[in-house]
């Protein structure tokens, strides 16, 4: 199979194993290795995709953003990914938009927002899942309780058969049914099944298949009924590509709300919340969202909340200023028995942090607040909003009995609870034992008049259950669709119709002994095990957000390939603990090579929902991966850094000289990129020349850390926070021997290293921090290793737990203190240091320059780029470069010349001067201008 589709593709089918590996899997529980994956550019491309799959006899997946999370979009065939290249909005003509399946859905509504419009479904993964996507599984997303599903909202689309038939399909009548039922070829055919299809099963259609919204489980039939407009374009949707490619789709646009605004309503309880459902729907309103306070707790959410243990937000719409919020207070009075708190949010930053805790909750609700796994499965049942009190209150019964966690949050409004449960997918009783809540939870929503699936699909994962809902006669109508558009059987073949079983094919794995008895971090977070680390990514891809803010993840964000996605990452880390098809485990290139791109930015261990740490992983294999063999120069040259930088202090007057004529030949052999200046050493390090803060007996101590890179480029840095902390009534004290937090043997792999220099440093700051001493870090990430990953490099080490609970960052220490500072009235704009961003917080930092008069802007400007060793290295230039092309640069060169540039991370102040821009500020040297003296 793959020569006959090599043959015919060339270079533009991949069947390598690193490529194989990325695409065994999307957002759900199954795992399929695909037997090619092919990225087309163009239609041509996908015509050309279809033939050769034909003629190899091979069958046909098509994928969007692979957000999937029923199985819907995983398979053993030629996976077609049209994500990558296959977008763009064609056109808008009124209200309606022509678009590539490919396009992301906020891509869409950034073109249609100028016109007034939106597309009306939103699903949560509206950042990165595709229009084509959209219209495999229905999706819905929150307004879909105002403007409805995707079915509702597609007019036409040009789609590709299996046998290489293209045709346009969409609304038609009568006269054009019959019409294109006598056209020859597969046209014709497809035309006259339909007709027989519709005209022997009027009654079937009409009485089995109701118009209740949230009915996504099976085929779309009603839609071919003649009220409905015989509309073949909406019955294909939620066909799951079991039946057609999309090639293009034409979709209808719905207004901007012109006023609107957020409701939150407080309950006692969840089954509370469900039972004022239908009351609120008599308000008209354009959401009505569930969240319940175990997804809330564990991001601390409930400071935007009124009172209760679970709420609902509730949109509602006017078309006159004032209108909205007077809708909302008449809703409060309505339901003001019901409630314990409610509160109408105007404030947009409220209201960012509320979606954002929704929109992540099928991530964030991935581990239970014991930390044990939750997995999907059950996680999209919807029934009628009037029955979903008592569905409810069953359901909860039914977890009960089966043993069961879950946290509950979704759809209120359309009845389609969201939920991850706690499932042991790592054992046959665990297995057996899913199957068997699957089985009586389906028939518990069935009861119910619900769908098995409210807006996910039914994929491998429910497929199985429709016989529980629909009768005989529906699934033999389902089977004799599905054949009509592929008679072969080989578009996404094992979904819908004949479907493979629920229990099969399961991703989830234990790691071997051979992986896990040999690492080296201690995972802390995941019961010490690198293998449930690996599963904590579950494939919902905001890592593949490339036009919204936040620092995830700035090397996809550039290269747009899934191998350099966070997701990419752990999917090929998991597949290196399957074995199948990445067979060499830690020597494993493929693992390599995506991981090389790596920034090691944290900026997953924050924006992710489920708080993939992609640096730490990095770390772990590059160790295990170059172990006992020759690593890359720039691991010796700027791994090892801080000790190069102390020989060289010991040539003051010398040093900086030589290593600057020396340059080229030291870029050379330190596998550092030639396009790159080497930054200047000072004269002296802070540690020498500040001798008299070694340790004494003094009233107020405060330790201040001398990390590697103000040491030795920017003694200023340390020498103004000197002052300012002196003038807040702090005596500062240097250790009184050389340390270093490790952190340049952290991010290149050299554990053993790494924690050989901890060791030393812990023993140096043992008796200061018995003392009682508290350590202020300058530099923010030798600042986040000691309060993040010292519990990875030194699980239990007493000391290492007093370091990470002493420290502080420059602005924490200075919050609350005297300190005698002037009105600097200056305008500021600050690049947060990703891993400031991802462990430490910048609140403290916004409110200090607010006391010293700094009106500061905090960028959401992503990573610098240069992130430590990772823009020095060689083959790595343009890349970091592009990063900060992203957002950084463009932020600054569009803020005026009198705007301070605010930076405490070495590396930005860098890679910001490198390009020419302009020179960044410590905070500490802000604030030391602000001194009055």
């Amino acid at each position: 199979m793959r020569e006959t589709l090599r043959r015919r593709l060339g270079d533009r089918i991949a069947f390598d194993a690193g490529t194989l590996a990325l695409y065994t899997t999307d957002a759900s529980n199954y795992r399929h290795a695909p037997v090619g994956v092919m990225r087309p550019r163009t239609v041509d491309d996908v015509v050309a995709a279809v033939a050769a799959a034909r003629e190899a006899g091979v069958p046909l997946i098509a994928r969007g953003g692979g957000t999937s999370i029923a199985g819907n979009a995983t398979g053993p065939g030629l996976v077609l990914d049209l994500s990558r290249y296959l977008s763009g909005v064609k056109e808008i003509d009124g209200r309606l938009a022509r678009v590539a399946p490919g396009t992301v859905l906020d891509d869409l509504q950034a073109a249609a927002a100028p016109h007034g419009l939106r597309f009306g479904p939103d699903p949560s993964t509206h950042s990165r899942c595709t229009i084509g996507g959209m219209i495999g599984n229905n999706s819905c997303g929150s307004h879909s309780v105002a403007w409805g599903r995707t079915a509702e909202n597609l007019e036409s689309m040009e789609v590709l058969l299996y046998d290489g038939t293209r045709m346009t399909v969409g609304p038609t009548s009568r006269a054009e049914l019959d019409r294109r039922a006598e056209l020859p070829g597969t046209e014709g055919r497809v035309f006259r099944e339909l007709r027989e299809l519709l005209d022997g099963n009027l009654a079937l259609l009409r009485t089995e298949l109701p118009s209740w919204s949230r009915r996504v489980s099976g085929y779309g039939l009603e839609h071919l009924l003649p009220e409905n407009g015989c509309n073949v374009a909406r019955a294909l949707v939620g066909s799951e590509g079991t039946c057609v490619t999309v090639l293009d789709a034409t979709l209808r646009l719905v207004d901007l709300p012109k006023h609107k605004v957020l409701a939150v309503f407080g309950f006692a309880s969840d089954i509370d919340a469900a039972d004022a459902v239908p009351e609120i729907l008599r308000w008209s309103p354009l959401t009505v969202e569930g969240l319940d306070i175990e997804l809330v707790e564990p991001v601390h959410g409930e400071r935007d909340l009124p009172p209760g243990r679970a709420w609902l937000l509730v949109e509602l719409a006017g078309e006159e200023p004032g209108q909205a919020g007077e809708s909302a207070e008449g809703l409060a009075r309505a339901l003001d028995d019901r409630l314990t708190g409610h509160a109408v949010s105007t404030d947009v930053a409220a209201q960012r942090r509320l979606w954002r805790i929704r929109e992540e909750g099928s991530g964030l609700a991935t581990r239970t607040q014991d930390g044990s796994e939750a997995w999907p499965g059950w996680e999209d049942a919807a029934v009628p909003p009037e029955r979903l009190g008592a569905y409810l209150r069953e359901f909860k019964t039914l977890m009960a009995r089966h043993g069961k966690k879950t946290v509950v949050y979704g759809h209120y409004g359309e009845g389609c609870l969201h939920m991850r449960i706690d499932f042991d997918l790592l054992s046959r009783p665990g297995v057996a034992a899913f199957r068997s809540f699957l089985e009586d939870a389906a028939d518990l929503v069935v009861a119910h008049g619900g769908s098995l699936s409210g807006e996910h699909g039914d994929g491998q994962s429910r497929s199985e259950l429709l016989p529980r809902m629909y009768s005989p006669e529906m699934m033999r109508l389902f089977g004799r669709f599905k054949a009509i558009f592929d008679p072969a059987g080989m578009m996404n073949p094992g979904v819908l119709v004949d479907p493979r079983p629920l229990d099969a094919d399961l991703r989830v794995r234990r790691a071997p002994a051979a992986i896990e008895s040999v690492t080296m971090l201690g995972y802390p977070h995941d019961h010490g095990s690198f293998g449930e680390a690996m599963r904590r990514c579950v494939g919902v891809g905001k890592c593949r957000n490339t036009g919204g803010g936040g620092v995830m993840c700035p090397s996809y964000r550039v290269t747009r390939e899934e191998r350099h996605s966070t997701r990419g990452r752990a999917h090929l880390l998991a597949e290196m603990i399957n074995g199948e098809l990445i067979t060499d485990g830690w020597r494993s290139g493929e693992v390599r090579e995506a991981l090389d791109l790596c920034l090691s930015c944290k900026g997953c261990l924050s924006d992710c929902p489920v708080d993939v740490d992609m640096a730490t992983y990095k770390a772990e294999f590059y160790h295990q991966h170059y172990r006992g063999r020759v690593r890359p120069a720039s691991h010796y040259s700027m791994g090892w850094l801080p000790l190069w930088l102390r020989l060289s202090a010991l040539l003051p007057g010398v040093a900086p000289g030589m290593i600057k004529r020396l340059a080229p030949m030291l870029k050379r052999v330190g596998g550092i990129a030639p396009e790159r200046d080497l930054p200047a050493l000072a004269s002296r390090p802070f540690t020498r020349y500040r001798r008299d803060l070694r340790p004494r007996d003094v009233a107020r101590p405060l330790l201040l850390w001398p990390d590697t890179f103000d040491n030795y480029f920017t003694p200023g840095v340390l020498q103004a926070a000197t002052e300012v902390l002196t003038a807040a009534g702090y005596d500062v004290v240097l250790p009184d021997k050389p340390v270093c937090c490790g952190l340049t043997w952290v991010s290149t792999g050299q554990l053993g290293a790494a924690r050989r220099v901890l060791r030393r440093t812990l023993s140096v700051l043992r008796p200061f921090l018995e003392a009682g001493y508290e350590v202020v870090g300058l530099e923010p990430s030798c600042t986040a290793l000691f309060r993040g990953d010292l519990g990875h490099l030194m699980p239990g080490d007493a000391t290492a737990e007093l370091l990470a609970s002493r420290t502080r960052t420059f602005a924490e220490v200075l919050a609350g203190t005297e300190l005698p500072l002037r009105d600097l009235d200056v305008e500021a704009i600050t690049q947060v240091h990703c891993h400031q961003h991802a462990v430490l917080g910048f609140a403290a930092d916004e409110n200090l320059m607010a006391r010293a008069g700094v009106r500061n802007s905090t960028l959401d400007s992503g990573c610098c780029g240069l992130a430590g060793n990772f823009g020095f290295e060689a083959g790595h230039y343009e890349v970091s470069m592009a990063c900060a092309e992203d957002r950084l640069l463009p932020a600054i060169r569009e803020a005026g010349p009198a705007t301070v540039v605010v930076s405490d991370g070495f590396s930005c102040r860098t890679q910001i001067a490198q390009a020419g821009e302009r020179s960044a500020l410590h905070l500490a040297e802000v604030v030391r201008n602000a001194l009055e003296h």
